[in-house]
């Protein structure tokens, strides 16, 4: 396995609110670990939140005592779920801050994911390019309740609402996802920073190229700037052998 990460600014902000980390080896009983935080909040409280989920929630992995990975992860979640919660009433300048979450970590050839938001995990192979994670928008639920259509100007308007975060509620609900694993598949997480600006077929065609992972995950955040960079950035991609 091959993993590289980048996280960019983009062309509009002036503060990266995105926070990335992944590691091929093991973190506590997991046998790798791969995450990406989208924060929200004024000034410098989104930035503040995607770093301490991440980072506080890797630390609780590493100590969890839990058996199976559902339970590591679920209560990790949990667990820095209330503690940024206590921290955003601790400063008035972090109060309603808060971070959407999607992470992976790979066992026994099956992919496990966790999602909290609109940040987005992907499995790529060389003819497809499927979204495992589930969006916590107001437009993809309108979507799935047939009630908007994707695409429309309606919902170009209401896309950035999202319907949970880790931070803005007593107790988050997270979706958790198994799929199992190919041959010569790629991981890809990513926040919303890239699927707003770069299509999922353009995605699909930058990762399956025979390039070194580290220039395919710079295309993407060009790509992405090309078209606007609207938002800040995140890329996690992962070969998987």
């Amino acid at each position: 396995m091959e993993a590289y990460a980048q996280t960019d600014v983009g062309k509009k902000r002036l503060i990266n609110q995105d926070y990335t980390f992944y590691s091929i080896l093991p973190v506590g009983k997991l046998l790798n670990l791969f995450i990406v935080a989208d924060g929200m909040g004024g000034h410098n409280a989104g930035e503040y939140a995607s770093w301490y989920t991440v980072e506080t929630l890797v630390q609780l992995i590493r100590e969890s005592k839990e058996e199976s990975i559902y339970q590591i992860l679920n209560k990790s979640i949990q667990e820095v779920n209330r503690r940024l919660r206590r921290k955003s009433y601790e400063q008035e300048r972090l109060r309603g801050m808060g971070t959407t979450l999607t992470l992976a970590t790979i066992e026994d050839h099956t992919l496990y994911v966790v999602n909290v938001g609109d940040s987005r995990t992907y499995l790529i192979k060389e003819d497809e390019i499927r979204q495992v994670s589930r969006d916590h928008s107001f437009v993809e639920e309108m979507v799935r309740e047939g009630v908007l259509e994707r695409g429309s100007r309606q919902y170009q308007l209401k896309k950035n609402i999202i319907t949970k975060a880790i931070g803005a509620e007593l107790a988050v609900k997270p979706d958790f996802f198994e799929v199992e694993l190919k041959e010569n598949e790629h991981l890809l997480l990513c926040s919303d920073g890239l699927t707003n600006m770069v299509e999922d077929a353009e995605i699909w065609e930058v990762v399956k190229q025979p390039i070194s992972i580290e220039q395919r995950v710079h295309q993407l955040i060009e790509m992405a700037n090309t078209n606007g960079g609207k938002d800040n950035i995140a890329v996690v991609l992962a070969d998987l052998d």
